[in-house]
This record gives C-alpha cells, sequence and structure tokens, in this order.
C-alpha cells in the first residue's frame, strides 16, 4: 500500500508536465529577438521561423524588443511562463555578457534562469571600412584611426562585435571611439551613412554592403578564410595579435520549462537546420546552421562563456 501511495504522488507530481508536453503546442509561440528587425539575430530568427511552423503545427511569430544591449528581450523571457510558447533567440552579447556589461540589478545568469533548446548559427566577422575613406589594409586602418578620429559603429555594449573591438585595441595599443547603436541594423546604417568609418560586423550583415562596393572588407574573424569572401585573410594570418571570434543565434527557455516540452521544440529546430533550403540561406550570407541536441548547445555556451568572459572583465577593470 505505502509503494502504491508513493507511485501515485510521484505521478501526481510529474502529471501535468505530461499533460502539457502531450498538448504541446496547442497555441503560436513567440521567438523573442533582442533586437530591432534586419540584423543577423533577426534574420536567423525569420529563417528558422517557416520550418519550426512545419514540425510543430501552430504558427512561429518573431517579437522585436530591443533595448538594454539585448538584455529586455532577455529579461521579458526570463519571467515570461514555462511552458515553451515564449522563447529567447540568443546571441552571444544579449546572453552571455551583457548582464556583465550593463550591471543591472536584477541581471540574469543564463545557467540559471534559462535553459538551452538549441543552437541556430554560426556567424563570422569582417572588420570593414567605408569605401570613401581609401583604406585597402588592416596596417593602414590602425596607422590612421588615432590621428583621424575614426569612429567604430558597435551593434551594442557587451556584444562579440564590441568585444573584439576592445581586445584589438588593448593588442595593439591603439585607442578609438566605438559608438553603441541598438543592433546591427543601425550600426550598419550609420557606416554606410557616414556616421561611422569602420566596423566589425557579422558577414551576414556587411556582405550586401561589401557586394555594392560601400564597404571594404579588412580582415575576417573566423579560424579559417570565408568562402563568401574568399580573397579577405584572417586577422590571424594578418597580424600577430590575431584572435578568433564569431557570434553564434540559439533558442532559449524560461527557467522550468518542461523537459518534454523543451524535447519538442528541440527536434522541431533540429528538423529545420536540417532543411536543404535553410542550410543554403544561412550560407548565403556568411553563416552556416548549427546542428546538435540541448545538452550540446549548453556545452557550446559554457565553452563561449569560458573563454570571453575573462575579456570582459578585463574591459569592465579599464573603465
Amino acid at each position: 500500500m505505502r509503494h502504491l501511495l508513493k507511485i501515485l504522488a510521484v505521478s501526481a507530481f510529474f502529471l501535468p508536465a505530461l499533460v502539457q508536453a502531450a498538448d504541446f503546442p496547442a497555441k503560436p509561440v513567440t521567438l523573442v529577438v533582442p533586437y530591432p528587425p534586419g540584423g543577423n539575430v533577426d534574420s536567423a530568427a525569420r529563417i528558422i521561423a517557416p520550418r519550426m511552423e512545419k514540425a510543430l503545427g501552430q504558427p512561429i511569430v518573431v517579437e522585436n524588443r530591443a533595448g538594454a544591449a539585448g538584455m529586455i528581450a532577455a529579461e521579458y523571457v526570463k519571467k515570461a511562463d514555462p511552458d515553451g510558447y515564449t522563447l529567447f533567440m540568443a546571441a552571444n552579447g544579449p546572453l552571455l555578457f551583457a548582464p556583465m556589461t550593463m550591471k543591472r540589478p536584477d541581471a540574469y545568469d543564463w545557467k540559471t534562469d534559462f535553459v538551452p533548446v538549441g543552437a541556430v548559427s554560426i556567424t563570422p566577422m569582417a572588420l570593414g571600412v567605408r569605401k570613401d575613406l581609401g583604406i585597402t589594409s588592416l596596417k593602414q586602418l590602425l596607422d590612421e584611426v588615432e590621428a583621424k578620429k575614426l569612429l567604430m559603429a558597435s551593434p551594442g555594449a557587451g556584444t562579440t562585435n564590441h568585444l573584439a573591438a576592445e581586445l584589438m585595441q588593448s593588442r595593439t595599443g591603439k585607442q578609438w571611439r566605438i559608438v553603441q547603436y541598438k543592433g546591427n541594423a543601425p550600426a550598419i546604417t550609420s557606416l554606410i551613412g557616414g556616421e561611422t568609418a569602420f566596423s566589425f560586423d557579422q558577414i551576414s550583415v556587411i556582405l550586401p554592403h561589401i557586394r555594392d562596393d560601400k564597404v571594404v572588407p579588412l580582415v575576417v574573424t573566423s579560424a579559417e578564410r570565408v568562402p563568401t569572401l574568399p580573397d579577405v585573410p584572417t586577422l590571424k594570418e594578418t597580424t600577430d595579435f590575431g584572435f578568433e571570434a564569431v557570434t553564434f543565434t540559439g533558442l532559449l527557455a524560461p527557467a522550468g520549462t518542461p523537459d518534454a516540452v523543451v524535447s519538442i521544440l528541440s527536434g522541431a529546430l533540429q528538423g529545420a537546420l536540417k532543411d536543404e533550403g535553410v542550410q543554403k540561406q544561412f550560407a548565403d550570407f556568411g553563416s552556416f546552421a548549427k546542428t546538435g541536441s540541448a545538452a550540446e548547445f549548453a556545452a557550446f555556451l559554457k565553452e563561449i562563456d569560458d573563454t570571453w568572459r575573462p575579456v570582459v572583465a578585463d574591459v569592465e577593470a579599464k573603465r
């Protein structure tokens, strides 16, 4: 009898989650993007949404909530019901680094406030300069950046773009002003419009402007050259201070979301990323789809966090 009561008690504990998973999804799922429309993260969300809709049988809504270096969106998802219907379309900056750089009193921790669903894409960056400035090499940019007081555009404090610039300043001894914008789209607009002179940008964002002959790519930040920019050298092969810096996008749910629901979402995401059409869309603008389980994404996040957290701390200590 006592054994039976224990089984019933355990069943009662898990039953709500099991029922929820059996019915999931019963309404649209929202992907909350921490930047305005048009940037790298927003584009990735809109690529996977149609394929995930087919797998889940419900609409996928992409909702842009920009501000506070992406923390507004993250905090919104953190406080959402942990039922799988509100997901965070995250990137390096908003998820890992903004809580350190923004110093908000209620800052979240990705390890305790979110549940990884899966990685979406990996995107190298390119350091690009406005074509009309006549700068054609990284050495020339570094030689002129201080004398000409050239401004750099960044999509937000704490983004990989921003941190790459800070790391380059540290390793070269050069200093320049970094203008922070609310996302990739306004940052690249400022570059093209002449408000700023250069930027580290995801290849998915900067490539169209390179092709339009408005921006000159000086280096890429990946370990190897990028197929879409085969003539552009890597930072490591160009300098003796080179480093690698890529950005990721990925989906996370609020902490407490049932494992069964996370599994359903992860399966739908993996199915979308294995679609050849989706892979081609990412490849066409310089990214690549990153498949893998929720556990593999969690391990990946820890690796990125461990690598760049000391850089963030060093930047903050110098302020």
